[in-house]
């Protein structure tokens, strides 16, 4: 364990000397990131998509959700397959996102994101249900 917390250091030494303008935040939101698109995000070439997970990643919404199961709130999944991509449910996912909820999926609120703009917002909303399953056509 010692071990592993020292390579850590060296890595986000070396990353902060590098000159690469990275700070260990991003360097941890890019490794968040990473993780989404290798597990959820199978098949996504679009750059929307990539922005949507990049912004996912950077901000509190993995400690609420996961990408393919249930915790605190629904999996991405779980939200994916309940809606479908039109603009309409880009754009109310969005306004939850910002404004927060409560009630559509459990007694659990959703903490609201007034800090995300409403294109940061459709961005991920778009993300998520792009994580739809292809095989699931009667939602």
């Amino acid at each position: 364990m010692k071990y592993n917390v020292l390579i850590a250091a060296i890595i986000l030494f070396a990353a902060c000397k590098s000159g690469t303008g990275k700070t260990a935040a991003s360097d941890t939101a890019g490794t968040v990131q990473n993780n989404i698109v290798n597990t959820g995000g199978v098949g996504i070439d679009s750059a929307q998509n990539m922005s949507g997970s990049n912004l996912i990643a950077a901000n509190d919404c993995l400690t609420c959700h996961k990408i393919n199961e249930k915790s605190t709130g629904p999996s991405y999944e779980q939200v994916a397959d309940k809606y479908e991509m039109n603009q309409g449910n880009i754009e109310n996912l969005a306004d939850r996102i910002i404004k927060g909820g409560k009630g559509l999926w459990g007694d659990a609120a959703m903490t609201p994101h007034p800090n995300l703009s409403e294109p940061q917002a459709q961005a991920m909303a778009k993300y998520i249900l792009s994580l739809r399953n292809s095989s699931d056509t009667t939602k």
